[in-house]
């Protein structure tokens, strides 16, 4: 396939559902400080940095940390979320997201990884992906969070690729904000009513047709 587009994946909620990894680790440093979190509350989090999500627990249960414990608290929670990622494999990989990426190698399109997570490289590596992707951009790579569109103006440098040229899959609200602020073409997964700001929203990739991809890669 001739084509002058590259494709950047968000990964939680995008290619694997780490986020109830992260509700169970947050729920448990929530409850240890004393108040409860709600899956509600963790829906808030999605696409916020590890740092800008304690501020916001511990705003939610009216507390305040020292400077050290509240690095104490992130470490303490990042321990907790690595002891589930360590048990994923390639079950984890959400459904149809497989499928989509067999056909971007197999018709030479290049693609990277924009996500927020220090995580993603480790969890790459545990659902076998690391080596297919041409870029790796983390959370460990950039300094300004989504909606700013840092993360995925990096990828497709990395990719060689436009930013106008770059399709962006993202689960969040910030994400998607982030991929329009980089005049980048948005495809949302999940709600059409949360993500409306996409420029096309599927309930998930087992929706995502190849015929789809193709038109995007080649109009």
């Amino acid at each position: 396939m001739k084509t002058n587009k590259g494709v950047i994946f968000d990964l939680d909620g995008v290619i694997v559902d780490t986020a109830k990894f992260h509700f169970l680790a947050w729920r448990k440093l929530a409850n240890d400080l004393g108040f409860d979190f709600t899956e509600e509350q963790n829906e808030q989090l999605k696409g916020v940095s590890r740092v800008n999500s304690l501020k916001k627990i511990l705003d939610w249960g009216a507390m305040e940390l020292s400077d050290e414990e509240f690095k104490r608290q992130m470490a303490l929670k990042n321990e907790n979320y690595l002891s589930y990622v360590e048990e994923m494999d390639e079950q984890e990989i959400l459904p149809g997201v497989q499928k989509v990426i067999d056909y971007l190698i197999k018709n030479r399109v290049p693609f990277a990884l924009g996500s927020a997570s220090k995580n993603a490289r480790t969890i790459l590596e545990k659902i076998n992906l690391l080596e297919k992707f041409d870029a790796i951009v983390d959370g460990t790579d950039v300094s300004k969070a989504k909606p700013d569109p840092e993360v995925f103006l990096i990828a497709a440098e990395k990719l060689k690729i436009k930013p106008e040229n770059s399709i962006v899959f993202e689960d969040s609200v910030a994400g998607v904000q982030a991929a329009n602020n980089a005049k980048m073409i948005s495809v949302g997964i999940g709600e059409k009513k949360i993500l409306g700001e996409a420029d096309y929203v599927f309930p998930g990739f087992t929706e995502v047709e190849l015929d789809f991809i193709k038109k995007l890669l080649t109009k």
